[in-house]
């Protein structure tokens, strides 16, 4: 497995994280900002803009993917100005001529319905909320990724992707050249992944300092969430030797798919799942030991044992 690792910081992505997690609601119940995140952004907006917004809903999601591929393709430094200013500016043809290196099968159809469907949209997005936000959380981004970097020389590849990801472990992927780490605080503490030709992104949390030392760490308060349902506990107990499949899951602990589903989010949300990635989108599930061991060292910290 001979990747090549690149760690990425811009505040394109963000703003694209963001606008995502606003339209579809998607994880929103398993994110730190939560529901209240929506009702505060809904609250600062006219119902107008709400309903402009939220026509992206309804649009497929795979749509990101093209995103955050062109945010990609306009380089790390590109600040958010200059990247909705050239997306609008830009003809379709070289939207297209950008995007076509990442997907096997891509329309122009297709980027033209997201060119002139989210460019306006992501502009509005960024007028009304995105630019009084930014300056706050690059700088925790900046910071989490100069120390990733740091350890590029130190850990194998794979071992420091699993580490700042909290439990994705990329085994081997055919045709795989390039995995890019890129940073993310509207996400956490969600880890997220996409494929494209001969690359892959992956995003990771950073976990935002808490403001009191009296409350409960966010982190503890996540494990002993994911560890107070019995089923949660069987399927850990089911893959705590080996990596098992979904199926495997599902035959064994007698739940369906969407369930599981459901529990695996958040056993991966409280850092106590592995996912490890192959070719054609297979994945398999193991308990992170790293994720189980800190449960001991948040609670005796917290009570100050």
């Amino acid at each position: 497995m001979n990747y090549q690792l690149e760690i990425d910081v811009s505040p394109v992505y963000e703003l694209l994280d963001s606008f995502m997690l606003y339209v579809t609601r998607k994880w929103i119940s398993n994110l730190d900002i939560g529901h209240d995140w929506i009702h505060e952004i809904d609250g600062r907006l006219v119902p107008q803009q709400i309903s402009a917004l939220r026509q992206a809903a309804e649009w497929p999601f795979e749509d990101y993917d093209v995103l955050y591929a062109w945010a990609y393709s306009r380089g790390a430094a590109s600040k958010v100005t200059q990247f909705l200013d050239e997306l609008e500016s830009s003809s379709l043809e070289d939207c297209f001529e950008r995007t076509r290196p990442f997907f096997h099968h891509f329309t122009m159809e297709e980027c033209a319905r997201i060119k002139y469907g989210y460019t306006p949209l992501l502009r509005l997005w960024y007028t009304q909320y995105f630019r009084h936000t930014e300056q706050k959380m690059l700088p925790l981004m900046i910071e989490n990724a100069s120390e990733k970097k740091m350890l590029e020389s130190k850990m194998d590849i794979v071992a420091l992707i699993e580490y700042a990801s909290g439990g994705i472990v990329i085994e081997d992927i055919p045709e795989l050249e390039t995995i890019v780490l890129l940073p993310t605080v509207h996400n956490r503490p969600i880890n997220t992944y996409c494929f494209y030709k001969k690359m892959m992104l992956v995003q990771y949390p950073v976990d935002v300092p808490q403001d009191s030392e009296e409350e409960p760490p966010t982190v503890l308060l996540r494990l002993t969430k994911a560890l107070s349902d019995p089923t949660r506990l069987r399927m850990l107990r089911f893959i705590a030797h080996e990596p098992k499949t979904m199926w495997e899951m599902q035959s064994e602990l007698s739940q369906s798919r969407e369930m599981l589903m459901h529990h695996l989010l958040i056993l991966r949300v409280a850092g106590l799942l592995r996912v490890h990635l192959r070719g054609e989108g297979t994945e398999r599930y193991s308990i992170r030991p790293d994720g189980a061991s800190e449960l001991q060292m948040f609670l005796e910290s917290y009570i100050r044992l």
